[in-house]
């Protein structure tokens, strides 16, 4: 096995879709991958252990729960596993001198303004998951000052079944696809994402960052671009609302971020198109390489 080098770096959430792409960002770093199986972040014992075992240089905290209609059914497990367990996190981290990057949400905002959210404009989140990844910003920042706060939206990526996956599956089965028009924010690709963190952390300037694919769309948008990229457009696709959807839980309508701070360090994300296109090159030649293996 081959001896890797260079800073350690603790991911927790390492398992998801955004861990893996982290994983490969930081391939030449010296890093330790946690899933929910490896830590259970609410056990602040077991968070303190697992920091002080690894005595990693960077820790990025990715784990959370993104099921937002259970964090609707149950807030308190909400707060306790996205707020309070960040706190755990920092806190141990600080203790071993470890920079910390927090992975917060569009969610924080309540959508009402109908353009893109800067680092500086004023949370107001308006259901249980985005409340409960507010209450991670701010036990983070209590916990340390060494801490980068990431606000992204709409994740995919390799690696686990996300909103393109459900779609194109959907669009198999059925033909026929209802889906709203008025909720709007930036589909991000996990890869890029990852990348941009990687940069940010060579910069110490700490602070709230806004690190999403360029551009802004609508779940139609978003949908209709997945059929054509997935050679599905012969898809029926009717438009809906929010209202006439329904939920067991309110949306920002309009939660796009505007990525200024991290611009301000050369650090810009590509548009949301471009990327959707490579997700699913990616995952052409991945399918292909496996049937080859095969």
């Amino acid at each position: 096995m081959t001896e890797r080098s260079g800073r350690r770096i603790l991911i927790t959430g390492g398992h998801g879709q955004l861990g893996l792409a982290l994983q490969q960002a930081f391939a030449d770093e010296d890093v330790t991958a946690l899933g929910h199986a490896d830590l259970d972040v609410t056990d602040e014992d077991a968070v303190l252990e697992a920091i002080g075992d690894v005595m990693p240089a960077v820790v990025i905290h990715a784990a959370a729960w993104t099921d937002t209609a259970g964090c609707e059914k149950d807030e308190e497990r909400a707060t306790l596993v996205n707020g309070r367990g960040a706190g755990f996190v920092a806190e141990a981290s600080r203790d071993v001198g470890a920079v910390v990057v927090y992975i917060s949400s569009n969610e924080v905002f309540d959508g009402e303004t109908g353009e893109p959210y800067t680092e500086d404009a004023a949370p107001n989140p308006v259901n249980a998951y985005g409340r409960s990844k507010l209450a991670g910003e701010t036990e983070v920042q209590d916990a340390t000052e060494r801490v980068y706060i990431v606000r992204t939206s709409w994740l995919y990526g390799p690696g686990r079944e996300s909103f393109p996956e459900k779609i194109v599956q959907a669009a198999r089965e059925k033909r026929r696809l209802q889906v709203v028009t008025d909720e709007i924010a930036s589909p991000t690709w996990t890869v890029d994402l990852a990348g941009a963190i990687a940069n940010l952390i060579g910069h110490p300037q700490y602070g709230i960052y806004h690190l999403t694919n360029a551009g802004a769309a609508s779940r139609k948008e978003w949908t209709d671009e997945i059929l054509k990229n997935a050679g599905l457009e012969d898809t029926t696709v009717e438009p809906t609302t929010l209202a006439e959807y329904g939920g067991p839980y309110k949306k920002p309508p309009y939660s796009a971020l505007a990525n200024k701070r991290a611009a301000g360090l050369a650090i810009e994300m590509r548009p949301w198109r471009e990327a959707l296109v490579d997700h699913f090159r990616a995952a052409s030649d991945a399918e292909a390489g496996s049937r080859a293996n095969g």
